[in-house]
């Protein structure tokens, strides 16, 4: 695995726009305000031409979101990357992206949720770390959580332990927030769950990622599971799942769909994150839908409800890192190594 260097005090952050742009309102202040902070902070910020552009979620044309991010990896006075925002279709520049000029200029990106079709190729097809984490504007927000923090730990090479948080956001509770720029609203509690168990360890070589992008990219030219899997099989793998909003009925096919096509060799755990809308034809709970799903009679220990969701709190995973996971009365922790 190859791990590009950590981010450093005086570096650059490119800012590119492969997916969403940052026009209204809300997004726009969050952008300016991580461009305050981070600049405070001590680092240089390069952002997209296309930042502020958005159009039916693309921040621009596929083959100028694409063009983009082969400059950033091309340019030598860009040191780290961090993807703007989430959003729809970042799939689509992946034709126009130059996997070849990532691989002779490797670099840390950092993204979450949509950016995930950018990070799960370079990691299980190049052999390329990335870092499934924040998006740009999440540092313009105020960090009562402490997920920011430990974020810029990890992405500055100190990979501390993460713990499980204490409380979590709840979006089907109406929050009246004029303030783009103030801290979560923490209502739930937080409860990593196990299926069939108590408690459970997990060891292995991980790829953290949202749930929705993995399974668009499956069985293209830019999936690199069977070459990830077949390489790091001694390690065994961990998933990280971080589910967005799809039916729970879709979440069994297409387990199922990952498991014939041997998604699941060599695994050695999986796990979900919260997940961002609770959708159900069948009235599925999230335990109930993996009990019915192919992974029920897998010889794995399968954990949901953790800490790498959309709603936030969020961990931060370094994808192709190893990692110790222990769920334990609700209660979890990563620990990750790089090797």
């Amino acid at each position: 695995m190859i791990y590009p260097n950590f981010l450093k005090k005086g570096n650059t952050i490119g800012v590119p726009a492969p997916s969403a742009g940052c026009a209204d309102y809300k997004h726009k202040t969050k952008i300016e305000s991580a461009i305050n902070k981070m600049t405070e902070a001590g680092y240089k910020i390069v952002t997209s031409d296309y930042i502020f552009n958005n159009e039916k979620s693309r921040s621009s044309s596929a083959e100028n979101r694409g063009k983009e991010l082969n400059q950033m990896f091309e340019s030598e006075d860009i040191d780290f990357i961090t993807t703007a925002s989430g959003g729809e279709f970042l799939v689509e520049c992946l034709p126009y992206v130059d996997f070849e000029k990532i691989k002779n200029n490797p670099k840390f990106v950092q993204g979450f949720s949509d950016p995930t079709g950018l990070l799960f190729p370079i990691t299980t097809k190049y052999d390329i770390s990335t870092i499934y984490g924040c998006n740009f504007g999440r540092y313009g927000i105020e960090d009562i959580a402490g997920d920011i923090k430990n974020n810029l730990n990890i992405i500055s090479g100190n990979i501390i332990e993460q713990n499980s948080y204490k409380k979590c956001e709840n979006w089907s509770v109406e929050t009246e927030i004029d303030n783009p720029l103030a801290p979560y609203s923490l209502i739930d509690n937080v409860e990593w769950k196990v299926l069939n168990n108590t408690k459970t360890q997990i060891h292995g070589r991980v790829f953290a990622g949202c749930f929705e992008c993995i399974v668009n990219i499956l069985g293209t030219k830019y999936d690199g599971s069977k070459e990830f899997t077949e390489k790091y099989k001694e390690d065994g793998i961990v998933w990280i799942f971080d589910v967005y909003g799809i039916s729970k009925e879709d979440l069994i096919r297409y387990l199922w769909q990952m498991n014939e096509i041997g998604f699941f060799n060599y695994t050695s755990g999986v796990l979900f994150g919260r997940c961002g809308f609770d959708v159900s034809y069948e009235g599925y709970s999230m335990e109930e839908a993996l009990q019915d799903s192919v992974l029920a009679k897998m010889n794995f220990p399968v954990a949901f409800d953790v800490d790498i969701t959309h709603r936030s709190p969020s961990m931060t995973i370094v994808n192709g890192s190893i990692v110790d996971i222990i769920v334990k009365e609700g209660k979890g922790k990563i620990i990750q190594s790089i090797k």
